[in-house]
């Protein structure tokens, strides 16, 4: 077997042969500023199909959303009650759209959304459902619904990431798993840390100026180029070196965008910036005011993907109270997002999506009970923007809300229309790994739902 000389000195004397010659080729480096590529795994591409949407928010409701309750009005027939809405419902906007009394903020842009009554999921399992949700599969990891969008479309802002996820618990929600670690969500606010704080770690410092910085770099890449002509196919390494570049890219511009006091005192009373008050319930602190208006930010930015997470909709006991916190805490500022985006001409372009990993029985009114369980075979997500229909409703669960009886959607199917929204070939975007190909949708493939597109 036969050793090159930089093999040589890295395996003799302790490597330190192999440390002064990464000193010679440091000078050479410096010498070479900026000479660096972008990060080529982020350039943006153009979709292969007529594109509806060029961006995703995803409004994650963890736990659960009571459907009945919010989205899928399920009034009493028959002279015997039977489990369905206990919070009373109107008609909104011009569609008519049904529409919760806990959600009177979001009602006024019933005809923005696109409200699908027939989801459905294969387990009740919180953990399992929301990995299908995000990743397509429920026991392995895989990569994200995001990161999937990033390695399809690349990123419109170089000096961003292409995925970023707000106030996430679970490192599920942005993973890349096997697809390059340049596709991996970039986290602000992880575990409950305080949102109005929270920032993309080790990108702000002011240790040495920016010239220095680059320098170091140039240095640093340098030898992680010379490292990767001994290993020209380890898309490991070279997601590495790419993420390198673009954690330095960060350093300008990231920043600016999670500074809110540019931001007018009226427009952070819309948002309800840090105004979600005391925990009641299940209902914990998530500022999502803040996330919402984040999330805008990102957009406007050109960040493909923002993930927004409002994990506190997991209400066996107390029904009604938990319902009306999580309801009051998020109503506010997901009508102030849709408002903004709509009157920046953004709406058209992005694609908002609300839902959780499923939803939640139906109550029987005045049985004295006031809990629910779980329920993954009849739910709602809710789409808007992005050239879906406004002010309609796709599908249908039975009178009592416990299954999908009509136009029923799967995972696999909202990830393959949202995939068709943004240019995407649903079930032909796929990535080699482990012997085969692999896709979002899964070995069964998923049906884009074409009765949704405007």
């Amino acid at each position: 077997m036969a050793y090159s000389r930089r093999d040589m000195l890295q395996a003799t004397s302790c490597g330190f042969g192999y440390l002064a010659l990464q000193a010679l080729m440091g000078e050479r480096a410096s010498a070479a500023p900026n000479s660096l590529p972008l990060p080529k795994g982020l350039a943006a591409r153009q979709p292969p199909l007529p594109a509806r949407a060029k961006c995703v928010i995803f409004l994650c409701m963890s736990g659960g959303p009571a459907q009945l309750d919010t989205f899928d009005y399920k009034p009493q027939t028959g002279d015997k009650k039977h489990p369905g809405s206990v919070f009373p419902f109107q008609q909104r906007g011009q569609s008519g759209l049904w529409i919760s009394d806990l959600l009177p903020e979001t009602a006024r842009h019933a005809d923005q959304l696109c409200v699908i009554n027939g989801m459905h999921a294969d387990t009740g399992i919180h953990a399992q459902s929301f990995l299908q949700l995000h990743t397509g599969d429920r026991l392995r990891q895989r990569p994200s619904l995001g990161s999937w969008i990033s390695y399809g479309l690349g990123t419109e802002n170089h000096n961003l990431p292409g995925f970023i996820s707000l106030n996430t618990s679970k490192s599920s929600v942005y993973s890349s798993a096997f697809l390059p670690s340049i596709y991996t969500g970039t986290p602000i606010g992880v575990n409950g840390e305080n949102m109005s704080s929270a920032t993309i770690n080790n990108v702000t410092s002011d240790h040495l100026p920016l010239p220095a910085k680059r320098r170091q770099l140039d240095l640093v890449q340098s030898l992680n180029r010379q490292h990767q002509a001994d290993r020209p196919h380890d898309e490991k390494l070279e997601g590495v070196i790419q993420s390198m570049e673009l954690g330095f890219q960060m350093q300008a511009e990231a920043p600016g965008w999670l500074d809110l006091s540019r931001e007018t005192q009226a427009t952070l009373d819309r948002y309800r910036v840090s105004k979600q008050g005391e925990s009641i319930g299940v209902c914990k602190e998530s500022d999502f005011g803040r996330q919402c208006l984040l999330a805008r930010r990102f957009i406007e930015a050109g960040v493909r993907f923002v993930e927004l997470n409002h994990g506190s909709w997991d209400q066996h006991k107390n029904h009604r109270r938990d319902l009306q916190a999580n309801c009051a805490a998020t109503d506010a500022p997901i009508a102030a997002l849709l408002e903004d985006l709509k009157q920046r001409g953004l709406l058209e372009d992005t694609l908002v999506i609300w839902g959780g990993e499923f939803g939640r029985p139906g109550l029987t009114p005045d049985d004295g009970k006031d809990e629910t369980d779980h329920n993954f075979r009849g739910f709602t997500f809710w789409l808007a923007g992005g050239g879906v229909k406004g002010g309609y409703v796709h599908g249908k669960t039975n009178e009592t809300g416990a299954q999908a009886v009509e136009g029923k959607v799967h995972f696999r199917d909202l990830h393959a229309t949202v995939l068709h929204l943004l240019g995407l070939p649903a079930n032909e975007l796929t990535y080699w790994y482990a012997g085969r190909d692999h896709r979002l949708t899964g070995p069964e493939g998923g049906k884009v739902v074409h009765e949704l597109f405007a």
